[in-house]
């Protein structure tokens, strides 16, 4: 069952056109990858989709409601969360203040006790950090607390923005590891990376762009077994499939 469509979106920003013709599809259950270099078009894309930003044409539809149209703190109450690039954390408020946070849109206040304690067990360093402030932690830690925040939400599609940027190769792997463990538990993911072997090793289908547009949809290990694809699209040299979970 298809979670998430996006068809031949355009967004733009006065003038200028950040997205020009994007679709996608986000099966349940699925990793997808969102792939493309820098300046490729992820990053609206994803607003786009959380309803950060409006598109001027095309549709997005999650499950069967069309959220095109809707704002974005409407859009994270029907089960979609984005963790943006860049954490955009509240520095001056405590871990655990940040995670409360994300559990806003959560209607039944009851369920917050549950949801801080699953973030907790999927990121114990959070655990060990509640109480010190989000300005005061590495990297790494800020992006498992942007990564933690948006689960507060209890989403059933998680967007990522690059979570891999700027993070020890150590903290990455971790940070993928965890991502294998949240889907095998249930819940969809679509990925935007220019880490282009880490995601396409953990993603069941791969979107690429090029310049604000879609040139090429399929799945993830067939991207990646294509010298071509990599040469022309991604700007790297083939890359070693990923072996079944």
């Amino acid at each position: 069952m298809t979670l998430l469509a996006v068809e031949h979106i355009e967004v733009r920003y006065g003038g200028l056109i950040g997205v020009a013709d994007v679709s996608l599809e986000v099966p349940s259950g699925a990793v997808v990858a969102l792939l493309g270099s820098n300046g490729a078009g992820k990053t609206t894309t994803l607003n786009a989709i959380a309803g950060l930003v409006p598109t001027t044409r095309g549709s997005i539809t999650l499950g069967t409601e069309r959220i095109d149209r809707k704002p974005a703190y409407a859009i994270v109450r029907k089960g979609l969360a984005l963790s943006p690039e860049g954490w955009r954390l509240f520095l001056q408020q405590t871990v655990e203040r940040n995670l409360r946070l994300g559990a806003t849109p959560v209607a039944d206040r009851s369920r917050q006790a549950a949801l801080l304690e699953r973030v907790y067990a999927v990121f114990p360093k959070l655990a060990e950090r509640r109480h010190q402030y989000a300005g005061t932690l590495s990297g790494g830690e800020r992006q498992m607390l942007a990564i933690g925040r948006a689960l507060m939400s209890s989403p059933k599609l998680l967007m990522l923005d690059e979570p891999s940027l700027g993070l020890a190769p150590a903290v990455i792997d971790f940070l993928y590891e965890t991502l294998v463990r949240l889907r095998r538990e249930g819940l969809t993911i679509l990925l935007a990376e220019q880490a282009i072997e880490m995601a396409l090793e953990v993603a069941d289908y791969a979107h690429v762009l090029q310049v604000g547009r879609s040139v090429l949809s399929g799945p993830a290990r067939q991207i990646a077994r294509d010298p071509e694809v990599q040469r022309i699209y991604l700007g790297v040299g083939e890359i070693r499939a990923a072996e079944p979970t």
